[in-house]
């Protein structure tokens, strides 16, 4: 009896044995299949880092290769760059030299065409004077004339080629006024402030002799130098006393200018010259 309980008891802990070791068996292999889907989510991640990481170093190659590419086209662009900043830096110097060139060439150019300017306003001032010690024969409108070119020139109004065009025109006609022989009919005032009509006869810049209408006043124009107060001034006046051959000689050169009588060669007396007696 007691021998059927003992078994009785040991089948009893052996099923609840068995039963614990199936429990645990389960309860492992839950634990295998939660361990394996671990290791396969791992194993997912694993690969997909895996993936990340190749994928980046073939980023990473492909960006060190686009920025090798890059940098050698850039060295390639900056050395053309360089270049093309050589090329223009050379031309900018020599356009530099140019205009530093024509830069001179003006200067020059404008200092020659102010010292032309000035020597033509020393020539004009000096026709001035030249012609204001002439006879008095139209001299105010001659010497206006030289006035006038001298303020052009001054005033910058006139370029040096049109006064160089004009002084030589004027010097021509100073040069045709010494040379002519010209006579006019003109109302004359005498030394005394008598007002007569008078024919009066310039040869050249030598000789200007009168004689009225009636031919019985005469008249030869003297030259003289006096003090005046800017030092000597040269000064005319006309010479009434003339002699009987003086007369007879501005008749008679009257007389051939005006074809009263045939063309001939005419002498007048030196005491008939506008240079007065005291500065022979």
């Amino acid at each position: 009896m007691q021998i059927k309980i003992f078994l009785t008891l040991g089948l009893l802990l052996s099923a609840f044995s068995f039963a614990d070791t199936d429990s645990d068996i389960r309860d492992l292999k839950l634990e295998k299949e939660k361990l394996n889907s671990e290791i396969q989510k791992l194993n997912s991640q694993i690969s997909a880092t895996d993936s990340m990481i190749r994928a980046d170093d073939k980023r990473y190659k492909m960006l060190q290769e686009r920025y090798r590419s890059d940098s050698e086209r850039r060295k390639v662009e900056i050395d053309s760059l360089n270049a093309k900043i050589r090329t223009v830096a050379a031309q900018l110097q020599e356009e530099r030299a140019k205009q530093s060139r024509a830069k001179n060439r003006t200067d020059n150019v404008k200092s020659k065409r102010k010292a032309l300017n000035e020597t033509l306003i020393t020539l004009s001032k000096k026709l001035e004077l030249q012609i204001a010690q002439t006879l008095p024969w139209e001299r105010e409108t001659r010497l206006d004339r030289a006035k006038s070119l001298t303020r052009d020139l001054e005033a910058g109004n006139a370029s040096e080629e049109e006064g160089f065009s004009r002084l030589k025109s004027l010097i021509g006609e100073e040069v045709k006024f010494g040379d002519e022989v010209a006579i006019i009919n003109s109302p004359l005032t005498r030394k005394n402030g008598e007002l007569i009509n008078a024919q009066i006869l310039r040869i050249g810049n030598q000789w200007m002799v009168y004689s009225d209408e009636n031919a019985t006043m005469f008249g030869a124009m003297v030259r003289k130098v006096v003090d005046g107060p800017n030092g000597k001034m040269v000064t005319y006046e006309w010479n009434e006393d003339l002699s009987l051959a003086e007369r007879e000689a501005v008749k008679f050169a009257l007389d051939v200018k005006q074809a009263k009588k045939p063309p001939q060669i005419v002498t007048l007396p030196v005491s008939l010259s506008i240079i007065a007696e005291e500065e022979k």
